[in-house]
């Protein structure tokens, strides 16, 4: 099930949203040009938060602390960085809107924090470094869950050979999406699998204490609608 808008457009232009996602995109980038032994000096490697000590194989970014904000922006990936912006740029913008750009920056960086926090406490000895932006964009989906459960989001349902576009409401995406996420934690955290999941976790349920904590509040106004871009008649949907 793969997201592709929802029906809320923001009552303001999402600018903070959009610098996020141009700030992933150019250190993607410079990610492509240069060796990956220089990029290790900004992931986050939880034994080395935990101990304070540097464990190379190059010298970490100084303060060490500094890798949970540079590890954010990195990705392991096109598909990696590509399905993180796609849920930043379809929900970020209306959780901007309710906390205002300033507030929403505080959020995300503090939903990320918290995401590599949770990453941290289940293998605090780990060495495996880690990077993206998952943990604070899953902070982004927690707090649209708890303000828009009912908002319709497009998606591409995908079943073997079977592909449509269908409507569907944010708690069956997004609570869809968390499920997933805590189901297959149990097996990564024996077996390993390549993916925080943990972090996922943890960025979602704490975006969801963030939002309240920094004086967001539900809309109760319905969202404005743009003629011509969001079908009126929920029930119906297309095949491709």
């Amino acid at each position: 099930m793969i997201p592709l808008r929802d029906e809320n457009p923001p009552r303001n232009m999402p600018f903070v949203t959009y610098m996020l996602i141009a700030m992933n995109v150019a250190v993607f980038l410079w990610q492509l040009m240069v060796p990956e032994q220089q990029q290790l000096r900004y992931m986050m490697v939880p034994a080395e938060i935990t101990t304070g000590v540097d464990r190379g194989p190059v010298e970490t970014l100084q303060p060490m602390y500094a890798t949970l904000f540079s590890s954010m922006f990195m990705h392991a990936g096109f598909m990696h960085i590509a399905g993180n912006m796609l849920y930043l740029w379809i929900f970020g913008d209306n959780v901007e809107d309710m906390l205002g750009h300033g507030m929403f920056l505080i959020f995300y960086f503090g939903g990320g924090i918290a995401a590599a926090l949770a990453h941290i406490a289940v293998g605090p000895q780990s060495g495996v470094p880690v990077l993206g932006a998952s943990g604070a964009v899953a902070a982004v989906l927690g707090a649209y869950l708890i303000t828009h459960p009912a908002a319709k989001v497009m998606c591409i349902v995908i079943l073997g050979f079977f592909i449509t576009r269908i409507w569907l409401p944010a708690w069956i995406v997004l609570g869809g999406w968390i499920a997933l996420q805590i189901f297959a934690l149990p097996r990564s955290l024996v077996e390993g699998a390549g993916v925080a999941y943990m972090a996922h976790i943890g960025g979602f349920f704490a975006g969801m204490i963030l939002f309240g904590l920094l004086g967001g509040k539900k809309s109760r106004e319905a969202p404005p609608q743009r003629d011509g871009w969001f079908p009126r008649d929920y029930g119906r949907y297309d095949r491709y």
